[in-house]
This record gives C-alpha cells, sequence and structure tokens, in this order.
C-alpha cells in the first residue's frame, strides 16, 4: 500500500475540526486524523507492506523548466528567494514534521527523493513491485499507474478513507474511456488548471477520450493532426497544430517518474512501534490520544 501522504494530510486537515488542539491548544487535527485514516487502510485492507510517500520536491525545478506555469499559482507569495514554498493553512505546515516524527517513531517507512514528487516515488515503487499495490491517493494523475496485469489500483477517497472509489482498469474504462497507459496522455491533452497545465484548447476529456479511442495514444493523435486525409476536423487540426509546443514537453511533465534513486529501505509494515518511548513522548506532547491508540493496536493485530 502506498499512500499519497500529502494529499492525505490535507484531507485530513480539512475534514478534522481545528478545534482538535495539543495540550499547548497547537491544532494537530492534520496529524490526528491522518493517524486515523492509516488506521483504517490496515485494518480494512491489511497491507503486507505500507509506504508513507512524501513531496520531497512538491514543484520540480525540471518540470518547471518544461512548463513554467506548472503549479506556479500555488507558491507562497511571501517566498523572495531560495526553494519555492507551496502555499499551506498556517496551521497546517507546522503539523508537517509532527507527522513525519511518529510515522519514524512508529516505524512505518516514509520514502522521498530529491528532486521528485510523491507521485514518482509511487511509480517507482508500484513500477518494482512485483505483487499487487493499492495506491491511496486523492489526485487523479496517478490513475495512470493503474495496470490490471499487475494488480496496481487506486483507492480514491469520497468521504474519509472508509469510503473509498476502487479503481481498477474496468472502472477506469467505465469511468473515462481510457486504460492507465492512456490516461496520462487523456491528462495531457485535457490539461488540468490545478496544476497549471493548459492543455489543447477546446479538447475536453471527453473529446480527448474519443481521439484516443480513434487513434490509439497521442502520438496517434499528432500524426493525425498532421495529416491531410485523417478523419481530424480543420478545427481540430489547427488546435493542435497551436499546441505543438505544449504537446511537446508535457507528456515528461505529466507522466510521473518510473526511476526514482530511492534508498533501500525496509517496507514491511509494523507490528511494534519502532521506538515507544520516543512514540509516547510524542504522544504526550501533542496530545495524540485515541488517534495513536488506535492505530498502534491495530498494527499489533
Amino acid at each position: 500500500m502506498l499512500l499519497d501522504t500529502a494529499s492525505l494530510y490535507f484531507r485530513a486537515y480539512f475534514g478534522v475540526p481545528e478545534s482538535v488542539r495539543a495540550p499547548d491548544g497547537t491544532p494537530v487535527n492534520a496529524v490526528r486524523g491522518l493517524l486515523d485514516f492509516i488506521a483504517r487502510l490496515v485494518q480494512d485492507h491489511r497491507p503486507d507492506a505500507l509506504v508513507a510517500c512524501m513531496d520531497a520536491d512538491w514543484r520540480p525545478q525540471w518540470r518547471v523548466e518544461l512548463i513554467p506555469s506548472y503549479k506556479a499559482h500555488r507558491v507562497a507569495e511571501e517566498v523572495a528567494e531560495g526553494p519555492d514554498q507551496e502555499e499551506t493553512p498556517d496551521t497546517l505546515g507546522p503539523q508537517v514534521p509532527v507527522i513525519e516524527q511518529v510515522l519514524d517513531a512508529l516505524g512505518v517507512a516514509r520514502l522521498g527523493a530529491a528532486g521528485y514528487e510523491a507521485d514518482d516515488v509511487i511509480g517507482t515503487l508500484a513500477t518494482r513491485s512485483a505483487g499487487p499495490v493499492d495506491i491511496v491517493t486523492g489526485d487523479r494523475d496517478l490513475f495512470q499507474l493503474i495496470d490490471d496485469t499487475r494488480g496496481v489500483r487506486v483507492l480514491y477517497p469520497v468521504k474519509g478513507v472508509g469510503s473509498l472509489d476502487v479503481y481498477d482498469g474496468a472502472a477506469l474504462r467505465a469511468k473515462y474511456g481510457v486504460d492507465g497507459a492512456g490516461y496520462a496522455d487523456l491528462a495531457v491533452l485535457r490539461g488540468d488548471p490545478s496544476d497549471g497545465l493548459p492543455g489543447v484548447r477546446g479538447i475536453g476529456e471527453k473529446t480527448a477520450a474519443k481521439l484516443l479511442d480513434q487513434y490509439g495514444d497521442l502520438d496517434g493523435i499528432r500524426a493525425a493532426a498532421a495529416d491531410p486525409v485523417s478523419r481530424l476536423t480543420p478545427a481540430q487540426r489547427t488546435k493542435f497544430k497551436e499546441a505543438t509546443a505544449y504537446l511537446e514537453v508535457a507528456p515528461k511533465v505529466v507522466r510521473v517518474a518510473r526511476d526514482v534513486p530511492l534508498p533501500d529501505t525496509d517496507l514491511t509494515l509494523p507490528r511494534t512501534p519502532r521506538d515507544p518511548e520516543g512514540l509516547e513522548q510524542l504522544a504526550e506532547r501533542w496530545g495524540l490520544g485515541g488517534s495513536l491508540r488506535r492505530l498502534v493496536t491495530t498494527l499489533a493485530r
């Protein structure tokens, strides 16, 4: 089980009241919400291995060089120099180090890689895995990793993680008309304003799916756009011609990396905490109460 950790703690932050606080009054709603999420996921799905995948670089420079607008609107305005900082709610940012400390004390594997997003870590681990993989994320970009032959699914939270939409190949085709490999091409064509990806003007999700069905993949569509006797309309040819520069670089930006250098790490789900004393200190310092107890109990089972 691969967790898109930031996706989940953002969801926890907005789903758990900020009135959930540590003894000193510091909000810990994202921390406790994430611990509850993990406990429920482990209880319901019983993974043998679990990895909290992290954004070591949420906006990698190599992606920005290809498409400068990539996630540009999410950059915190007050940062004048140094690496871009993602704009986050004032009371969420301080909770992230606590989440990391708690996961480390529990012994839950936590992986990130300089210059890469959590999506890339997930793509690499899913590609390396010999067994079935469940990816837990609220980010549709990771639908591109769905692969029935290798047992890679996406568990997409609808409400918390007790209610999940399970996407395998059949579910993906039913909703979007493409398989996992085709989803990245669909995302390139459709674009995504939340990621600063313009897409091809006038080509929405349904049209993109139809074109992919007709021509197989993005390369096939581009070849058809250059072929004067293909079935594309003159208006569509014009749109693809206008988008030439974007289409040259967008696939590399949209497709998750699958070859991220990662350290050798034991990914086995722990039965007992790695650092019981440290975990107890964190529990007391941050008032993690029932959320942490439930997770520790669930792991022991």
